[in-house]
């Protein structure tokens, strides 16, 4: 099923699509797609910021010393995405050193965000949204960014391209003819970014979404955007164009 051209239909109507879309992502996540001793929550209030969906891990576990069943290895299997990034020696000389926390109870080690109208209205929301996802990633939480909004005058390189640049490294340009991003983060030194752009129309990739710094798992965004496309009521359907 194609991307939707969501800019045709007021915020409140992708809002609702939202959050029946990270509801589908959580019940595949704990449904047996998560290695055992991880769980997804959504809109779950973490210290300064609020994921869509957090994967929790487990306090009993320790970290493993391979890959768990489920999960892939990037040196294995590395994940399938069109581009993959670094931050550049100057930015991590600026950023200094990532810092990996294990806090008490149960340990933060992912979360997925999906860009909301909200979120590029205003230049102070689009540094609130961005400096969450540095707070999470300068702690060891690794980050699936959904972008199914083409970069505009308060973010001019997307968010992927807000978020680099936060991280202290020059962003490239966003694809004219693809300008909608998915891009997944690993909270290594340096960070690590997995890039996928597309156009309104093209099918959703699978996108990694790491647990370590050396596995991953993938989450499939076509698969429960069409389930929830399903559920979209046909006012908006009609508008947003029926397939």
């Amino acid at each position: 099923m194609p991307v939707h051209d969501w800019t045709r239909v007021d915020a409140d109507v992708f809002h609702d699509s939202h959050n029946v879309w990270i509801a589908e992502i959580r019940n595949v996540l704990n449904a047996g797609l998560l290695p055992a001793g991880y769980y997804a929550m959504s809109e779950q209030h973490v210290g300064s910021y609020i994921a869509d969906v957090l994967t929790l891990h487990s306090p009993s576990r320790k970290s493993p010393g391979r890959v768990p069943s489920g999960g892939l290895a990037v040196a294995d299997a590395p994940p399938r995405v069109r581009r993959a990034l670094a931050l550049s020696s100057s930015a991590r000389s600026r950023r200094k050193t990532l810092t990996v926390r294990h806090v008490s109870g149960h340990r933060i080690v992912a979360l997925l965000e999906v860009v909301s109208p909200a979120n590029k209205d205003r230049r102070q929301h689009v540094a609130e949204f961005v400096d969450k996802l540095v707070d999470a990633v300068s702690h060891g939480i690794h980050v699936l960014l959904v972008d199914l909004f083409p970069p505009g005058a308060r973010d001019p390189q997307g968010m992927h391209g807000a978020l680099w640049k936060s991280l202290g490294d020059t962003p490239e340009r966003v694809p004219k003819n693809e300008p909608l991003t998915l891009s997944s983060y690993v909270a290594d030194e340096p960070v690590k970014a997995y890039l996928e752009h597309l156009a309104v129309g093209d099918a959703l990739p699978d996108m990694p979404l790491f647990l370590d710094v050396d596995y991953y798992i993938n989450i499939p965004l076509e698969t429960t955007y069409q389930r929830t496309w399903r559920g979209t009521p046909q006012p908006w359907r009609t508008m947003l164009g029926e397939d």
